[in-house]
This record gives structure tokens, sequence and C-alpha cells, in this order.
């Protein structure tokens, strides 16, 4: 059994503050030791219930996060930019499970710590075949195009409720509880990473039990901009329409083109906001 692991940042263990999750700021390189915590917790109840291999996909901002001299030895990491894939990178249909590890939960959430959907200053909404859509939504319908369910999610209390939402009696792992966006009540890590542990290996013991998460096709996705400048500049990607003057949507039978178009977006929208762009 191969088992896919796709670890983001927001929902680690033991973080709140946005400067966590950024190269250089306080608190960093111990936000990156918790995260491969959390993914070595994941990785090792995936194997106690018998995986043969994990792959891991560091899914967080410049995805050079994840500490590969303290991962788990049995798994093996994508690390680096530049993936087509984003956050999905190297899921395919040979893999028996799919895990979210640190994820959270979609823009908007008022108890979701650090919610956002991809980028956290330039998007204001997702939206997949017109229904509300955060990273969960976005990566499980990935890996449901592939034709692998996802067994795991772990991360804030809300992104839990989120998944259990979408895709029914997935198992789910409560590492904090969140007040607000910036604020959570925590759980120790050495209590966080046990339960990561016995859920993933309880996951991966009742596969049976799960479907795919498969959306119907074509797949459109739209989504509201909070700049008229950014929604212009993406409406110029061959198939980007204007569906507003901050809303943009692209349809598709390719669910692959889809996360790859977000990591042109990102670019895009990343330049804009900071004026180093051409519409800056």
């Amino acid at each position: 059994m191969k088992v896919y692991l796709s670890v983001d940042m927001e929902g680690v263990t033991g973080l709140t503050d946005p400067e966590e999750m950024h190269a250089g700021k306080r608190g960093y390189e111990r936000g990156c030791e918790l995260m491969t915590a959390d993914a070595n917790a994941a990785i090792e109840g995936a194997f106690a219930a018998g995986a043969g291999e994990v792959l891991v996909n560091d899914a967080h901002g410049s995805t050079k996060n994840l500490r590969i001299d303290l991962l788990d030895p049995r798994a093996t990491l994508i690390r680096g930019p530049g993936k087509a894939q984003r956050m999905a990178q190297g899921l395919d249909g040979t893999f028996g499970a799919a895990c979210f590890v640190g994820y959270h939960a979609r823009a908007g959430v008022p108890d979701g710590v650090l919610n956002h959907t991809w980028m956290g200053k330039e998007i204001q909404n997702v939206y997949l075949n017109g229904e509300l859509c955060g990273e969960t939504r976005l990566v499980a319908a990935c890996a449901g195009f592939h034709g692998v369910p996802v067994v795991l999610v772990t991360g804030d209390e809300a992104v839990g409720e989120e998944a259990r939402e979408l895709l029914g009696d997935v198992e789910t792992v409560a590492v904090k509880r969140g007040i607000d966006k910036f604020s959570a009540e925590l759980l120790p890590p050495v209590v966080a990473q046990a339960r990561i542990r016995e859920a993933a290996s309880r996951a991966l013991g009742r596969l049976s039990d799960f479907t795919p998460y498969q959306p119907a096709a074509p797949y459109t996705l739209g989504v509201e901009w909070n700049s008229t400048a950014i929604a212009a500049a993406v409406a110029l990607i061959p198939g980007v329409k204007t569906a507003g003057s901050r809303h943009t949507e692209f349809t598709t039978d390719d669910f692959t083109q889809i996360m790859a178009l977000f990591g042109i977006f990102a670019t895009i929208g990343g330049q804009i906001a900071c004026g180093s762009g051409p519409y800056g």
C-alpha cells in the first residue's frame, strides 16, 4: 500500500503566528521542527497500519519547510518550488490513500486558525463548481480525480469540521481549537502527535470505508480576488474568463490543470500585491 501525505503548516501543532510560517521570521525554525514532527506522526501511523511506501509533499509556501534530516527515514519527501501540482505534487492513481496534515480552514471561517484559501491577502474566496472551496476540498478533488480517497485530515478544529462536512466519516485530529484567526487553545505536541499517529493507523485500518471525493466534471474554478488589478491580470491567461470586476473563472475536464493554474495565480497575484509586477 502506497500512502500520500500533503503537509501544510498553518494547521501544525502549536502554531498560531504568521511569522512562524515564513523563513527568517521569529519562530520559523521551531515551526519547521513541529511541522516535521506532525508529518512523522502520520508516517509512523501509516507504517504501523501496513503501508509499504509513504511519499510526503511539502505543501506550504516556499515548499522548503520540512526538515529532511528529521524526517522518518522510511518516507521520501518532495521539496522545493516549481512543482506543477503544488499541494498535490506526486499524487497519482498508484496510491491507496491520501492524508492531509497541518491543514487549515478556508477563508472567512471565524474560528479557523490562520484561515485563508491558497493566498492569505490576495484571495477573498475560491469556488469549485459554484460551491465555496477551501484547500481541503481542492486537494481532495485532485485526489479523487486520480481515484484516491482522503482518509485523514489534521489541523485545527475548524478544518476537521470542514473535512467531515465534505468527506463524511474521515478521520480527523484537532491539534488546536481556534479562538480567533491568530489565537487558539493548543494541545501539547506529545499529545497531538500521539493522536495523529493513532488516527493515521486507524484510518488505514478501515480503508475500505472510504471513497474518493469526485465532484462532477467539467470543473469550474472561480476565484474572487481582493484586487481588480489581480483579476484583470490573471484574466489574460488563456482559458481564464472575467466573471466580475474581481472575479475570474476557469473550466476544464482535467483537474490537474486547476492545480497548475493556482501556481500561476500565486505568481501573478503575489507580484501585483507587493507592487513588483507590471500592474503594481
